[in-house]
């Protein structure tokens, strides 16, 4: 599979190629940047360690490469500023991002390939990404709440002195202020979180609080998240090689799941070689549907400004 990361010279995008390269699953990946001697560098770095985990091509190049990549990841954007929500970003991102999408049409992509949208607001470029590329249902991908998600679980798992891949909880919705958080499902080895031992509704909270802050927590201590966030991007990209059907909380533009519409956010969802291949609509608490759709609401009011404007 070969993969493109656009703007794979920065934190985010350089964090994902090394992600895959220690993977190994993918076998090609090509770097683009608006900086061409960052996207070099970032390159040749990580081909420097090919020798020592498995024969894959990793280059640098231009829009023209990624005319046959199977997944084009795009990771480009201005950085959000500490204390800025996500969308308070939109007017700053969605003119560059626009202009992207026209790089990527003008030089072609495959009939099949899929699309994985990390910049930020997410959700919102995600919507504008499937309406712009003309994909397949399901081939715009958003990474929405998933590294939400991951960093919802660690910190549950770091509190209650638990391994962390036995905690399943996840957070849906937007990737931003009105995130949802999943407490009717969560579990702990498969003990219901609220009976596992040391846990409380406070800790609950304050750990929740805590991952819904922690990309402002990142920008103050080290100017931005990187290594989470290329686990996740990995996780998606590895279930498309894969066609490993993993569910995952990521963004798509709905269709009728939990009564949403003409919105992109995140909800459990089929992630396989063709994409988003179905969204699953499990069962949640009334005032978890509730928030869920307040969170659309709160997205739907924002694309409604961006569409118009």
């Amino acid at each position: 599979m070969k993969v493109g990361i656009i703007g794979g010279g920065g934190i985010v995008g350089s964090s994902a190629g090394f992600a895959l390269q220690l993977g190994g699953i993918v076998h090609e990946i090509v770097i683009v940047d608006a900086n061409p001697d960052l996207a070099d560098g970032q390159a040749l770095d990580m081909l420097h360690g090919t020798a020592a985990i498995a024969d894959q091509s990793i280059h640098a190049g231009g829009y023209d490469c990624l005319a046959d990549a199977d997944v084009i990841c795009i990771t480009a954007g201005l950085r959000r500023k500490p204390d800025e929500s996500r969308l308070a970003l939109i007017n700053r991102n969605v003119v560059l991002f626009k202009s992207i999408l026209a790089e990527i049409k003008a030089k072609g992509m495959k009939a099949d390939a899929n699309v994985l949208v990390v910049s930020n607001p997410v959700d919102i470029l995600t919507f504008i990404a499937e309406k712009e590329l003309g994909l397949p249902k399901g081939r715009v991908v958003g990474l929405g709440t998933l590294l939400d998600t991951l960093r919802f679980r660690s910190l549950l798992a770091m509190n209650l002195h638990a391994p962390a891949t036995q905690v399943q909880a996840m957070i849906l919705g937007e990737h931003g202020d009105s995130m949802v958080p999943v407490w009717s499902s969560a579990s702990v080895a498969g003990l219901p979180l609220e009976k596992y031992p040391g846990y409380t509704p406070k800790l609950g909270a304050d750990v929740f609080q805590r991952a819904k802050t922690s990309g402002a927590e990142m920008i103050k201590k080290k100017t931005g998240a990187g290594f989470a966030v290329g686990v996740s991007i990995a996780e998606v990209i590895h279930a498309i090689a894969l066609d490993s059907k993993r569910v995952l909380p990521v963004s798509t533009v709905q269709n009728g799941c939990y009564g949403l519409r003409d919105v992109a956010l995140s909800v459990p969802t089929v992630v396989g070689r063709r994409g988003a291949e179905k969204t699953l609509e499990i069962e949640l608490w009334p005032k978890e549907v509730q928030a869920l759709k307040m969170s659309a609401g709160v997205l739907q009011k924002t694309l409604a400004d961006v569409l118009s404007g």
